[in-house]
């Protein structure tokens, strides 16, 4: 990893002097370009989120979401571009590497040890971290994971990110596999998260649930950028148009969107 800024005594990145006032991402991509071989994944991609705020990422099957997002946290270097951190070039080249930067992934799979020996410590910061997000759906933390229903799996996974991230989480689609009750659950505890002033990068398909959920929208088709929205910007019939490239938001492509 390339020289990294130091944080500052408030656990956030010290800005550039002169950019006071300037709301700065806590993650970015400025045209990030990754191929493998003779296909181009990332054309000059960019992708903004900010601090207290859920920010989705959606678009078709091979629209470059799931390239990106291991761009963003260390598991594929980028072939050109720029990643940025509390507006600071950073070079994530590995997972850990993210994770000294204050960004942690939630993969679809979870990755958690379903049959892990109990330890007395682990427990409690366990239990003191679900108090603080409201966590509720986990009742007896002394029974392996292994047990436990698919939302009970994935507030875990989310709990356990919200416990060492300082400025990211990342979400790979966390309520895919779940039910209507499970998944208004999981979208509250992820709202815990926002309100701890986190950025939350929300990857789904479910684009009722997107605009559910997100303060802002960023649309990607074939490994770029066409569209941004707040929320309330846009609908389901919105959104399907530019996943399909029916629509094209120009503007989302030269700054913030206003």
């Amino acid at each position: 990893m390339t020289a990294t800024p130091l944080p500052d005594p408030h656990g956030r990145f010290a800005h550039t002097p002169g950019n006071a006032g300037v709301r700065v991402p806590a993650l970015e991509a400025r045209s990030v370009v990754k191929s493998f071989g003779t296909v181009r994944a990332l054309r000059g991609v960019s992708f903004e989120a900010f601090p207290g705020e859920v920010t989705a990422l959606v678009g078709d099957n091979g629209a470059g979401k799931s390239t990106l997002i291991k761009v963003l946290s260390g598991v594929f270097p980028p072939d050109g571009g720029q990643v940025l951190v509390d507006g600071r070039q950073v070079s994530i080249t590995t997972p850990q590497a993210a994770a000294a930067l204050g960004i942690e992934t939630v993969y679809q799979d979870l990755a958690l040890a379903p049959d892990l020996d109990d330890q007395p410590e682990m427990r409690r910061r366990t239990a003191e971290r679900f108090r603080e997000l409201g966590v509720g759906m986990v009742q007896d933390l002394g029974v392996p994971v292994a047990s436990f229903s698919g939302g009970q799996r994935q507030s875990v996974a989310i709990a356990r990110a919200a416990m060492w991230a300082q400025h990211v989480i990342i979400m790979d689609e966390p309520t895919a596999a779940l039910g209507v009750i499970q998944t208004a659950k999981v979208l509250e505890l992820i709202r815990s998260v926002r309100e701890r002033g986190l950025a939350v990068v929300y990857i789904s398909h479910n684009l009722p649930e997107v605009i559910q959920i997100a303060d802002r929208i960023e649309v990607m088709r074939l490994g770029t950028r066409v569209a941004r929205f707040r929320r309330g910007e846009a609908d389901v019939d919105r959104l399907i148009s530019a996943v399909s490239g029916a629509y094209a938001n120009e503007e989302a492509t030269k700054g913030e969107p206003r």
